[in-house]
């Protein structure tokens, strides 16, 4: 039995008033943080896969427990799907066996997204799916928009496919994307039709909540 989940409780009314000021510092001044070893040969082990397989890239960001990852492959039997998450532990546990088409990673994404950028990955596709609010407006330099590493996520390019349960978080990386890009991204609420990507996805949709996704085609650097 699937408990039913909450909605996002934030003390944010409206997107917060110092999203422009990060996203512009991150523009200011590039992320420097020393990459670590074992983000590097996990990167280099994805690269290799990812050689292998002779065929575009979708780039699962997140991955959780990796069930997007196993369902995009399925989806898209002609791409090549990396799904990446930091916890060994959510990796880890047991949805079945993993496509030939599809490969997961246990990276932290700072690192990954430069690592990819710095050797010209270029995905078709680009999902960043549920969770993702921290949603105390405290939190905001947490939310990927509010991070330095947004320029290289968004210079990846690619068809960027954005979900999540909180309108706000939406809004904010929308502002975000056209600040870095000058693009301007489409946010429309959104129904899977019981066709769900993460578990996630499910329990919010199951428990009456609102979805939403934003979408946008980047150019890649």
């Amino acid at each position: 039995m699937q408990h039913a989940s909450r909605a996002v409780i934030s003390n944010q009314t409206g997107p917060h008033e110092d999203v422009g000021r990060r996203v512009a510092r991150a523009l200011e001044h590039p992320l420097r943080k020393p990459l670590a070893d074992h983000n590097r040969r996990a990167f280099e082990q994805a690269d290799q896969w990812l050689q292998s397989q002779a065929a575009p890239l979708i780039l699962d960001a997140g991955c959780g427990v990796g069930l997007s990852t196993r369902r995009l492959a399925q989806r898209f039997p002609e791409h090549a799907v990396i799904g990446v998450d930091r916890s060994a532990d959510r990796l880890g546990r047991d949805h079945g066996a993993v496509p030939d088409n599809a490969c997961l990673v246990r990276a932290d994404l700072v690192d990954f997204w430069r690592l990819a950028l710095d050797a010209g990955w270029a995905p078709q596709r680009h999902f960043l799916l549920y969770p993702n609010p921290y949603p105390k407006a405290a939190h905001l330099k947490m939310r990927w928009h509010g991070h330095p590493v947004l320029p290289a996520l968004l210079a990846l390019g690619g068809h960027l496919d954005l979900r999540s349960n909180w309108s706000i978080y939406v809004q904010e990386f929308a502002q975000a994307v056209a600040q870095v890009t000058g693009q301007s991204a489409d946010i429309a609420c959104h129904d899977p039709h019981d066709d769900y990507l993460t578990p996630f996805e499910a329990k919010y949709a199951r428990s009456g909540q609102t979805l939403w996704r934003l979408t946008v085609a980047l150019e890649s650097r």
